[in-house]
């Protein structure tokens, strides 16, 4: 074999190297991606789950909250209304900001709940109640797991090398699932 066969086959091996390298790369990242982003979206999922879960057992606590509670009309309504808004958001941040609106009208109708003793003592009351606090369980467990998802998901996104792939592949940064205002201010405790 000659010098210049030996360089001609030396260069083609290093560049079917490099291809095989760059593929590789590519493909492990872009597969890395769409797993990452399935995992933002089944985790999503499980939210949207528990949220729809607590969506339909609101209208069965504002009956019983309306049979004892005529003159709460108005925290009633709030309630009714932030349901309603939960029903119509259409993406991940809308429904983030409905959900919020709808756990600041609960909790305002928890405490019109507390200035009525009989109702806190029925039974068809405290089962709603006991289910509603046990949703509001898996709600803050699945947002954890959705939160976790979308971190991973957003760290593996901007992280170098990858991130020079993301805007050709068009993966986009994922939306956390925060707390609403609200639940960082300082509970006022009267008696």
């Amino acid at each position: 074999m000659t010098k210049g066969k030996i360089t001609f086959f030396a260069t083609i091996g290093v560049i079917l190297l490099l291809v095989i390298s760059l593929y590789g790369f590519f493909k492990g990242t872009y597969n890395r991606f769409v797993s990452m982003d399935e995992a933002v979206k089944s985790s999503w999922a499980q939210v949207e789950n528990q949220l729809q879960r607590r969506y339909d057992l609101i209208p069965n606590l504002v009956e019983t909250v309306k049979g004892y509670a005529k003159q709460e009309k108005d925290v009633l309504v709030e309630v009714t209304n932030a349901r309603a808004k939960v029903g119509g958001a259409a993406n991940v941040p809308d429904k983030i900001t409905a959900n919020n609106e709808l756990s600041g009208a609960l909790s305002r109708l928890m405490v019109v709940v507390e200035r009525y003793p009989d109702l806190k003592s029925n039974q068809n009351f405290i089962r709603l109640q006991d289910e509603l606090a046990g949703t509001e369980n898996r709600i803050a467990v699945e947002r954890m797991r959705y939160n976790d998802a979308v971190k991973a998901y957003n760290v593996a996104i901007r992280s170098f090398p990858a991130n020079l792939l993301t805007g050709m592949f068009g993966f986009a940064k994922a939306t956390f699932f925060e707390a609403p205002a609200a639940a960082k201010a300082t509970p006022q405790v009267k008696f």
